[in-house]
């Protein structure tokens, strides 16, 4: 082999070593920029072909699309205004503090009415009725306040008894044992809510109304009322085994 090969052979290697690819970081951050590029125009593609994809869509799937986006908007406007207000309400007091013990307080009153413990008032219906030979029996009466409770009743009265989640009916030889105070016929229920939507679930065909016919000389009568008071409170009973479990104050940050 001549010096003048062995120089040309010296001058190929450079060069294919020139030649060679060589991976820098700042190669390999801007190959990851470019794929990253192309997968968001990929994205923007598929987004800009999404309306011909509703424009191929059949009449009843875009009806059903758009009574999706609907509900979802009043949704999130119910929500935004229900947010708004109680923005308003601790934003516009001058004592914060104030106006969160205020909604404590209405909070509580509305569990002490769903409870038994408050006495509540507003619109509803009386439920009167009539059983001179005591033939209706405690299902019966049992069946007309789950009907009441289904039909949206918020708060319930029969006698001098407040219907509570707990209230037992039991057959008694004088009326109906209902928490263990005997309750006598003409039995007189009370019910809050909307007097229309209580009054309609009672007398659907084959309903309460209907079925209390059935008993001889059963008569019930619906009376609408606006301003109608229940003032019988249930007496919690404190529990025998359960108790408060303790709560933990929470860790201090170490410093």
């Amino acid at each position: 082999m001549t010096a003048g090969d062995s120089g040309e052979q010296r001058s190929m290697r450079e060069l294919l070593g020139l030649l060679r690819p060589r991976w820098s970081r700042a190669q390999v951050l801007v190959g990851v920029l470019c794929a990253i590029v192309g997968f968001a125009v990929a994205v923007t593609v598929n987004v800009q072909r999404s309306p011909q994809a509703l424009g191929q869509a059949s009449t009843e799937d875009l009806v059903r699309i758009l009574s999706d986006l609907t509900q979802r908007s009043e949704r999130l406007r119910a929500q935004i205004a229900q947010l708004q207000a109680e923005h308003d309400a601790l934003a516009g007091s001058g004592d914060r503090s104030q106006a969160a013990i205020d909604d404590a307080h209405r909070r509580a009153d509305v569990l002490g009415i769903l409870a038994g413990t408050t006495p509540a008032t507003g619109p509803g219906i009386t439920l009167t009725i009539t059983d001179p030979g005591h033939l209706v029996p405690a299902d019966e009466m049992l069946d007309t306040i789950e009907e009441l409770r289904d039909a949206g009743a918020e708060a319930i009265q029969v006698g001098e008894v407040r219907v509570v989640a707990s209230t037992y009916f039991r057959d008694d030889a004088h009326g109906i044992n209902v928490d263990g105070v005997v309750v006598r016929a003409p039995y007189r229920v009370v019910a809050l809510g909307d007097s229309h939507t209580l009054g309609d679930a009672l007398g659907i065909p084959g309903g309460v109304l209907d079925t209390l016919a059935q008993f001889d000389g059963a008569v019930a009568k619906v009376v609408d009322g606006t301003a109608l008071t229940i003032d019988a409170l249930k007496v919690l009973q404190p529990p025998r085994y359960a108790q408060p479990a303790a709560t933990e104050s929470p860790a201090k940050s170490p410093g």
